[in-house]
C-alpha cells in the first residue's frame, strides 16, 4: 500500500485552540516509507488579534511579517490543496496543530473534510520506550536521532518542519515500518474542502 505523507507545524499566538490563532503553517511531502518528495508548503497567517510580545520572541514572527499575509481561510484552503489526500503527521500533533486546525475551520464556518493525522511522538515512543524520564518533545527527539536543531530557527514552522521531517525519516527506517506506518496509531483532524 503506498501513501503520501505530509509532515507539517503550526505557529499560533497563544496555546489555546479556541482563543488564539495561527499565524504560520508549513508542510513538507514524504512519500511512503518517509524519503522526501523536495515539495514545500509554508505560509504566514494574518491574524485577527497582534501578536503578543512573547510570542515574537519565541517565534520570530512579527506583525509586521503578517500584515499582508494571507486570512486563516486562505490560508487553510491553500493547505488542504497541499495535502490533498496525503495523511498528516505533527509532532505532538494530536494534543496541539490537529485542535488549532480543527477550530480554526469551525470558527470560520468552513466546509470541513476530515484527514487522516499520525502524531510522531508515537514513532517516539516505539523507538525509544516509556520508560520514567524518556522525553518526547521534539528538542528530546531531535537530539537522540543527531538531527541538528540549531539548523534555522527553532519556533519557526519552516525549520521545525525540516528537523521534523529528518526524525521521522530516521525513525520509520530504524523501525522499520511499512509504507502505510502499520501499527502506529492514527487520529484525524479537519481541512477545507478542497475545490
Amino acid at each position: 500500500m503506498s501513501c503520501d505523507y505530509v509532515v507539517f507545524d503550526l505557529e499560533t499566538t497563544g496555546l489555546s485552540p479556541r482563543f488564539n490563532e495561527i499565524i504560520q503553517i508549513a508542510g513538507t511531502r514524504l512519500q511512503s516509507g518517509g524519503a522526501g518528495t523536495g515539495e514545500h508548503f509554508a505560509t504566514f497567517v494574518r491574524p485577527d488579534v497582534a501578536i503578543p510580545s512573547f510570542i515574537t520572541g519565541l517565534t520570530g514572527i512579527s506583525n509586521g511579517d503578517v500584515a499582508k499575509a494571507p486570512s486563516i481561510g486562505e490560508a487553510l484552503a491553500s493547505f488542504s490543496d497541499f495535502v490533498g489526500d496525503a495523511v498528516l503527521i505533527a509532532h505532538n500533533g494530536h494534543r496541539f496543530d490537529a485542535k488549532f486546525l480543527w477550530e480554526a475551520c469551525a470558527r470560520q464556518r468552513l466546509n470541513m473534510r476530515p484527514v487522516p493525522l499520525i502524531d510522531s511522538i508515537h514513532f517516539s515512543k516505539r523507538l525509544f520506550g516509556t520508560a520514567r524520564g524518556t522525553g518526547h518533545g521534539l528538542d528530546a527527539v531531535l537530539f537522540r536521532l543527531g538531527v541538528n536543531p540549531l539548523d534555522g530557527r527553532r519556533h519557526d514552522a519552516r525549520g521545525d518542519v525540516s528537523r521534523l521531517a529528518q526524525a521521522v525519516e530516521l525513525m520509520w527506517r530504524k523501525l522499520d515500518l511499512d509504507a502505510a506506518c502499520s501499527g502506529i496509531p492514527r487520529t484525524q483532524t479537519m481541512l477545507p474542502q478542497r475545490i
